[in-house]
């Protein structure tokens, strides 16, 4: 009774999010593992997540004003064991980048600027021609169509035999020492 009281007085924290954009899209990357069936309300002016999740099981909850407006209906979201992506299209693809993410100007301690996929202005017209979806993969991501054009030991019969491989020329006798 004592522990149900106390997750009913808790407020859940936001989760930590970084995120990086292109001339056209915002890419939001919610750092939480392990996290089911999470709610993302994706709107005009706002983007809202809660789910619960991490190494803790604890809830997160974030509801973020955004810096100008983004198209809901062409926006995605991605749910992954380590991660949540989401990609938001921005409604005004002439705007060019947004000096933040949030409306309001304050540093938020959970947001932070995601290095990898950062493009500088000038240098991200070449990338959006390519797509830029999630993990780097183009606009048209599809994790088991990458899987499948990766190669390797795939689920065909295809596989090599261990007893054709020749040996190698490190296998043979070695000359005695003097």
């Amino acid at each position: 009774m004592i522990k149900k009281m106390v997750q009913e007085n808790s407020t859940a924290t936001p989760p930590p999010i970084m995120w990086a954009q292109r001339s056209g899209v915002v890419f939001l990357t919610v750092c939480l593992e392990d996290c089911k069936s999470p709610i993302i309300t994706i709107e005009p002016t706002r983007l809202y997540f809660k789910g619960i999740g991490g190494t803790e099981r604890r809830e997160h909850e974030v509801d973020i004003k955004l810096y100008k407006e983004i198209d809901p209906e062409k926006s995605e979201k991605f749910v992954r064991d380590r991660n949540i992506e989401i990609m938001l299209k921005k409604r005004d693809t002439e705007g060019g980048y947004w000096p933040h993410l949030t409306a309001d100007r304050t540093k938020h301690h959970w947001l932070k600027v995601d290095f990898n996929r950062w493009r500088d202005e000038e240098s991200s017209d070449e990338d959006d021609e390519m797509g830029g979806g999630p993990g780097g993969a183009g606009g048209n991501y599809d994790l088991a169509e990458m899987m499948k054009t990766m190669g390797g030991l795939g689920a065909g019969d295809n596989k090599p035999s261990l007893d054709e491989l020749e040996t190698d020329s490190d296998d043979e006798d070695l000359p005695g020492l003097e």
